[in-house]
């Protein structure tokens, strides 16, 4: 079992003990060739947490606990760590791989190699960290193809989903910290909502050009091949998507679902923080934890009767509107190594094949530069 602390959903994002804030972003696909500047925020992906559902989520799911999100085949994200309130740890597994060393899950931090990652000086993350001064894209794949970091790394596809843990300051050097910042207008943070930064770490009003472009949802069977009508079906059968009404009370859980991981798409320019403080400074016990699982769409309607998002915006036509990409450099900030063995995973297209949708790289007028009401519990399981 895992932390010590409860973790929450609040509105689009994950609350985990200490102010640890955590969104999950939807974003435009990159190449899987070149190097690219950080791609747009596109809204956040909606969360749902697994013990919600008991009779239509799949029983493994129900033992590890935790949460889930809609996600579409290929379809990337970015983690958004904006308005964490306090320093604090975060380990973040791919497939119990870590995201940031390459290494196996760990319950305790390391800083040889480096396992975590230092908040709130990392405002996000887009990727593994597999290169220097850059990472390859969290983009999501089915399990049992070997596409996954963790299938990659550990030869096996036995986990999937997203998994964080967060470790806390000593008690000692929290009180010292409070001590410094005792009196600053600027942290902590006001309680309430916390306002979003502009523009990468959140999703403004579309301008016109963006607002007046089509998302249609694709069906269901275009995703993950859901079965078409059957010739000759029975008048009245269910269409393909169609809600299932709720399971009986009592009814066992279903067995299987498709299971989602996450592989390397393309590659962007981004620093992954060598933390600054000794490793002292951490609590040797983490204060929370949860597993995120990445749910396919149909699974999605099936699980919750809810219609997942549409699919992602056409990425050619987002550039052509001449909406924003963006670059980031902290100067003050010490760039971490990368992993060497993340720094062989190869991308997803290894496995799927070449990636069709058409590309069109933004102008160097459109790269702009950075830098310089509580849920419920989220149940914790084995995992």
């Amino acid at each position: 079992m895992g932390g010590t602390d409860t973790v929450r959903i609040d509105g689009d994002g994950l609350v985990l003990p200490g102010g640890v804030r955590v969104r999950f972003i939807r974003t435009l696909r990159l190449p899987e060739t070149g190097t690219h500047a950080l791609p747009p925020g596109l809204g956040s992906f909606p969360l749902r947490r697994v013990e919600d559902f008991p009779g239509t989520v799949p029983a493994e799911w129900l033992a590890r606990g935790g949460v889930m999100l809609p996600v579409y085949l290929r379809e990337a994200m970015w983690l958004h760590f904006g308005g964490t309130s306090r320093p604090a740890a975060l380990q973040v597994g791919v497939g119990k791989v870590c995201a940031v060393s390459g290494k196996p899950w760990s319950g305790r931090l390391s800083s040889k190699p480096q396992n975590y990652l230092p908040l709130p000086d990392q405002p996000w993350l887009d990727g593994i960290n597999s290169g220097h001064g850059t990472v390859r894209q969290f983009v999501a794949v089915p399990l049992g193809m070997g596409a996954t970091v963790e299938g990659q790394v550990t030869g096996e596809e036995t986990w999937g989903g997203i998994q964080l843990q967060v470790f806390g300051l000593t008690d000692g050097k929290l009180a010292e910290w409070t001590r410094l910042r005792a009196g600053s207008a600027a942290w902590p943070p006001p309680p309430g909502p916390v306002p979003t930064p502009p523009p990468y770490s959140g999703m403004p009003p579309a301008p016109a050009p963006y607002a007046a472009m089509p998302m249609p949802a694709p069906p269901d069977n275009m995703v993950f091949g859901a079965p078409p009508p059957a010739p000759g079906a029975a008048p009245g059968a269910p269409a393909p998507g169609a809600v299932p009404p709720p399971a009986p009370a009592g009814a066992a859980p279903q067995r299987s679902a498709p299971a989602m991981g996450l592989g390397a798409g393309g590659s962007m320019r981004q620093q992954v923080h060598r933390d600054t403080r000794p490793l002292s400074n951490w609590s040797d016990k983490a204060s929370g934890r949860v597993f995120v699982h990445l749910v396919t769409p149909p699974e999605w309607r099936r699980i919750t009767g809810e219609a997942p998002p549409p699919s992602p915006v056409d990425r050619a036509a987002y550039t052509r509107a001449g909406l924003p990409w963006f670059e980031h450099y902290d100067e003050n900030a010490q760039d971490l190594d990368p992993s060497e063995t993340l720094s062989g995973v190869k991308p997803v297209g290894d496995w799927l094949g070449d990636d069709h949708t058409p590309w069109v790289a933004p102008g160097p007028h459109q790269v702009v530069q950075l830098g310089d009401a509580p849920g419920s519990p989220v149940a914790d399981g084995d995992w």
